[in-house]
């Protein structure tokens, strides 16, 4: 039977990035703590609890760690990072503990986070950027990761062109545009997100910078799809900017579902996002959702 039949859930959303955070840490004894791309899709059916990202919460694996999450997007993937969704975890977390420090371990790294400045607002540390062509990964070599040779449409007139790319543990690609609604996103989204150069797939971010210190962004999220928010692309997108240094190190990036405040804190060159993290509801998941489920 699945480690998720009548498990108990909790559905929240970041800033409008849908998130449903399931606590399998009592688990561990039973060997169920595991989550198969089957059961991830079936909870993400119109009978489950529909996400954009569903993050799992394991047994920790190291030490001073709270736990080992697995972060799986809606098509029944796995992702590297999710920033809106680790808030979700870290409110979730901390109302129950009390606590306003902790630590959790993904496959993108050790991800510290803490409550404040004001009690309705979480900050993670999401790690210090990527930039080689390897790491990102790109399917070539490009020295010079600011801007990267890639376009949609014609080649004297190219619709969307030289994109940004950097990874946050997962591959980002940042188009800079003067209007990010001007662009049918959930058109040239997956094309993007599936183009050969990306090996493993990439995060789509429209991106127009107001001033120095503001930046609005939409973004097709790999294996999710047109998102409210994407807390991986703005922390991307802020890095890409003062690399090009048409912006500040610390910035308000404004998403379709709210804001967020992005620092790339100079001293150790890690990315830290503050933001909201909204509780919807509490349910179980019904068993019959992994009838199917072998």
């Amino acid at each position: 039977m699945s480690a998720l039949a009548n498990h108990a859930f909790a559905k929240m959303n970041g800033i409008g990035n849908e998130i449903v955070v399931v606590d399998l840490r009592d688990s561990e004894a039973q060997g169920r703590a595991q989550v198969s791309a089957e059961e991830a899709r079936a909870v993400a059916s119109p009978a489950g609890a529909p996400y954009d990202q569903l993050m799992v919460l394991q047994p920790p694996r190291l030490d001073g760690t709270e736990a080992y999450i697995t972060i799986y997007n809606n098509d029944g993937s796995e992702a590297g990072a999710c920033g809106n969704g680790m808030r979700c975890v870290v409110r979730r977390i901390f109302e129950k503990t009390g606590q306003t420090t902790a630590t959790f371990q993904t496959r993108a790294g050790l991800l510290n986070c803490w409550q404040g400045p004001a009690p309705d607002l979480y900050t993670v540390d999401m790690g210090a950027p990527k930039f080689g062509w390897q790491d990102i990964p790109l399917a070539e070599e490009f020295r010079d990761t600011r801007y990267i040779e890639l376009q949609v449409g014609p080649i004297d007139n190219p619709v969307l062109h030289s994109p940004s790319v950097v990874s946050m543990g997962n591959p980002h690609a940042v188009f800079w545009v003067d209007d990010v609604n001007a662009y049918d996103l959930e058109r040239f989204g997956p094309l993007l997100e599936n183009h050969p150069i990306f090996p493993e797939r990439a995060n789509i971010t429209l991106a127009h910078i107001v001033d120095r210190d503001h930046i609005t962004i939409r973004t097709w999220e790999r294996g999710a799809g047109l998102t409210r928010a994407c807390g991986s692309a703005a922390c991307a997108t802020a890095v890409a900017a003062a690399r090009l240094k048409r912006a500040n190190r610390i910035v308000e990036i404004t998403l379709p579902g709210g804001k967020l405040g992005i620092e790339w804190r100079e001293r150790d060159d890690h990315v830290l996002m503050t933001g909201t993290a909204d509780f919807e509801y509490e349910g179980r998941f019904d068993p019959a959702l992994f009838a199917s489920v072998a």
